[in-house]
């Protein structure tokens, strides 16, 4: 049974992604390290006593579709009413909407213990906190006072609404309409699909958000409008009235989160209401929808980044739970009776070491990113906010990977046992395999990356980081600490990879090749994520966190240096020399 590593993240947030220093100075206005510390310890439990004993019903019950309505798994709403009770949902909204105004980091950090409780379940939530964030900075204020204050407490959930049958990670061609009404609102009418928790029995009102395009806007994406449609209109006096025009008409089956509904969504069929068409509200402006999604979008991805992190963690736990009950064979210089416990075995101990190092790597560079997404409302906002987009699409893709294999491991580690569902190791694969390919596949992340990120500041904002990567490699190095081995020439090795690949990719693009740098796009957020990785793990065994853990995350810090941060000559060279041979292979292909 997975338990919420409450002192690992609090260290990590505290001494390797930069909330102890924030803390130190004042830079989260009254928060205090108690504070910090009793909020994560009531996460942790809520997740690990409420949340994690349900998820294997969820699994295999299943959300269900009956009667042109979604029941959720057994148990399950009444652990969204605890959840919502324990005001989980208003954690970072604003004050003004019944919100706790708190941190980010405080956020992704409860996040990731939900999420490895049950996935399917935690991605209903995030969903809403999200929607709450689009509708804070871009909703009117009668939207703003109608909607946000029941949205924050949880009464009502939210649903993002973006994909069609003909149009997934091309928005521009997206065929939902909108029409102007002469009282100010709108009529849509249109198709979305794969939209989670569409349909539900947790709440009464369900708030989508849905993009459409206006007969007169402009082609492609510039043309896209976001509009707010409940699925109850909601009376002047808050109390709910007659059902909007807007319905699931089916849901998904799906190879896991089976307790998330993910829904077919018709808008304007007239199955409600007195005349077709679904009525909705601008949210921002005309054909500015797109940016005020993305609003929603960017922070939703470092919250599926975190399902990479929390999936992680619960395999590392099930698989080191039972490689030390398992036994097998006898394991080199074994001296028990009888076989050894398979944790014996060199093999299972490099794979769960790995499971660890992609672990703690992929946990530390999402807590840093919701750290610079934090800092980008203060001093330094710009450099912040260029660090949270640097950032992003790495801690989306490495982590949500580190989540799939992680969890592939996890599989392995339990052999045969493995591929048995009654262990609960192929569920936590199942369910990883969906964190890399929505909100933004990895691939179009490293699309983002290279195109749009490593240019900021004229490449001088990736420049400093690499910066500061270098820095922390000098200071293993200097540490001349025998338990760290290696650490400071690898970790050295490694940030000149990084940054010769990133020069090369810099003038390629500026030399207008983006298809030979797009070619190494994806090892390239690969090599990234390995360097973080390993910068994180050195900086965290560098600290004292006065647990009396220094000694394991050396040793673990070490094991990454010596055994796989090495891969970044090989991604350094498959970034600045595989896209000729790319090009060259693409007629094997038809």
């Amino acid at each position: 049974m997975y338990k919420a590593p409450v002192e690992e993240i609090a260290f990590t947030l505290k001494h390797v992604a930069g909330l102890g220093s924030a803390l130190d100075n004042g830079r989260l206005g009254n928060l205090t390290d108690d504070l910090v510390d009793a909020i994560l310890s009531e996460a942790g439990r809520f997740a690990t006593e409420e949340v994690a004993p349900l998820a294997e019903i969820g699994d295999r019950q299943g959300a269900r579709f009956v009667d042109g309505a979604v029941k959720m798994p057994d148990g399950w709403p009444a652990l969204y009413k605890a959840w919502a009770e324990g005001g989980w949902n208003s954690l970072t909204a604003a004050p003004d909407f019944g919100g706790q105004g708190l941190p980010h980091m405080l956020h992704v950090a409860a996040l990731e213990m939900w999420n490895s409780g049950s996935m399917a379940f935690a991605i209903g939530p995030t969903l809403t906190i999200g929607a709450i964030e689009a509708l804070t900075t871009h909703g009117s204020e009668h939207l703003k006072t109608t909607y946000l204050p029941r949205m924050v407490s949880g009464e009502w959930m939210g649903s993002m609404n973006l994909t069609e049958p003909h149009a997934g990670s091309d928005l521009g061609v997206m065929k939902t309409r909108a029409e102007r009404r002469d009282d100010g609102t709108y009529r849509l009418f249109g198709q979305k699909i794969f939209i989670t928790y569409g349909e539900h029995d947790f709440t009464d009102n369900i708030v989508h958000l849905v993009l459409a395009r206006l007969p007169d806007a402009p082609a492609g994406t510039r043309g896209i409008s976001l509009f707010l449609v409940p699925k109850f209109l909601v009376n002047a006096d808050g109390s709910l009235g007659p059902r909007n025009d807007a319905h699931c008409h089916s849901i998904e089956h799906k190879l896991g989160i089976h307790g998330s509904p993910t829904c077919t969504m018709i808008y304007g069929d007239g199955r409600f209401g007195d005349e077709p068409g679904a009525i909705g509200w601008l949210v921002g402006e005309e054909n500015r929808g797109l940016a005020c999604m993305f609003t929603m979008m960017n922070n939703a991805r470092l919250a599926v980044g975190m399902q990479g992190v929390a999936i992680a963690e619960a395999a590392t736990q099930k698989a080191i739970g039972y490689a030390k009950e398992r036994t097998q064979g006898k394991a080199p210089g074994w001296q028990g009776s009888g076989m050894s416990p398979i944790i014996e075995h060199p093999d299972v101990v490099r794979m769960l070491l790995t499971m660890k190092v992609l672990t703690q790597g992929a946990r530390a560079i999402t807590y840093a990113c919701a750290h610079a997404v934090d800092m980008a409302h203060g001093e330094d906002a710009r450099h912040w906010a260029d660090r949270a987009s640097l950032l992003t699409p790495i801690a989306k893709s490495f982590a949500t990977d580190a989540g799939v294999d992680v969890a592939s491991l996890g599989v392995q580690v339990h052999g045969g046992m493995g591929f048995i569902e009654e262990t609960g190791a192929a569920r936590l694969y199942r369910d990883a395999r969906i964190a890399p390919i929505y909100e933004g596949t990895n691939g179009i992340q490293a699309i983002d990356l290279v195109t749009r990120k490593l240019p900021l500041s004229d490449g001088g904002h990736v420049r400093g980081f690499i910066a500061e990567l270098r820095d922390i490699a000098a200071k293993a190095r200097a540490a001349n600490a025998p338990e760290l081995g290696e650490t400071g020439d690898r970790l050295e090795a490694g940030v000149a990879d990084l940054e010769a690949a990133t020069e090369w990719l810099l003038s390629t693009l500026a030399d207008g090749k983006q298809a030979e740098a797009l070619a190494g796009a994806t090892p390239y957020q690969r090599l990234f994520g390995l360097v973080l990785t390993g910068a994180y793990l050195a900086k965290g065994a560098l600290a004292d966190g006065g647990d009396g853990r220094s000694g394991e995350r050396a040793a673990l810090c070490r094991f990454a240096a010596e055994n796989i941060i090495g891969e970044t000559a090989a991604l350094r060279d498959r970034v600045t020399s595989g896209a000729a041979s790319l090009a060259a292979a693409r007629a094997v292909l038809g």
